[in-house]
């Protein structure tokens, strides 16, 4: 079950990892079969509530579609173990940054917040790279109530299926220049990462970091990402 192997990563050391550098991967989770039986959805269209093109807005190049609820079994499964997971994170993040907000323990109890306030619109999306295709750097907000941690699972093979596209995660910390960081990934492999802020420690306590996301241009090849937001939209 999806359950017991996201459960049975390492999330001391995932823990670990997010607060040193606001990302960290899981290792190879899903297999190739669940990969590609992934993939195959985005060309079911009664399985989604909408298609992006990101050149039309500014995003980049490329496209992405959010699935529709019910989730696919497996998205759904997805996503409702990392929730499970990170939400203690989550609840350390905030109290370290001074964030009143706490997250309940179960992810329907956290949609039915988001749901109350009008986010209701599913968040999980498949994306689509083709030689030529980036991804501009952003945030995944959506609304008032973020979840400030979310996964990223790519499903094609860098060894086989393309070439460049890495995942690129930015900070920007007070009175500094950004950081750059490029996080490389395996077939069925996911990194979790920070939405929007991230506490450090300084030498004069905690402050907030932002955080910002994207992929660089592909060389070659197709590419294909599973994206698990944990928060729903307005």
């Amino acid at each position: 079950m999806i359950a017991d192997r996201v459960g049975a990563l390492d999330w001391a050391r995932i823990a670990a990892e997010l607060d040193a550098e606001g990302a960290a991967t899981t290792g190879p989770l899903l297999s190739a079969a669940e990969c590609a039986e992934l993939t195959a959805l985005y060309d079911e269209e009664r399985r989604f509530r909408s298609k992006v093109i990101m050149a039309r807005h500014g995003y980049g190049s490329g496209e992405y579609q959010y699935f529709s609820y019910p989730l696919p079994p497996l998205v759904a499964d997805l996503r409702a173990a990392f929730y499970m997971a990170l939400a203690p994170v989550a609840n350390r993040w905030n109290e370290m940054m001074a964030v009143a907000t706490r997250f309940p323990a179960t992810p329907e109890k956290f949609l039915e917040r988001c749901h109350a306030a009008g986010q209701a619109r599913p968040t999980p999306l498949l994306l689509r790279y083709v030689a030529g295709d980036y991804n501009c750097l952003h945030q995944d907000l959506y609304g008032e109530h973020v979840f400030p941690l979310q996964a990223a699972f790519l499903l094609s093979d860098p060894a086989h299926d393309f070439t460049g596209g890495e995942f690129v995660l930015t900070e920007q910390r007070p009175r500094m220049q950004s950081r750059a960081s490029v996080v490389p990934l395996r077939q069925g492999e996911a990194v979790i990462f920070a939405v929007h802020h991230r506490p450090v420690r300084g030498s004069r306590g905690t402050y907030r970091v932002n955080m910002r996301h994207g992929v660089s241009k592909l060389r070659e090849g197709r590419r294909h990402t599973l994206g698990i937001i944990l928060h729903d939209a307005a």
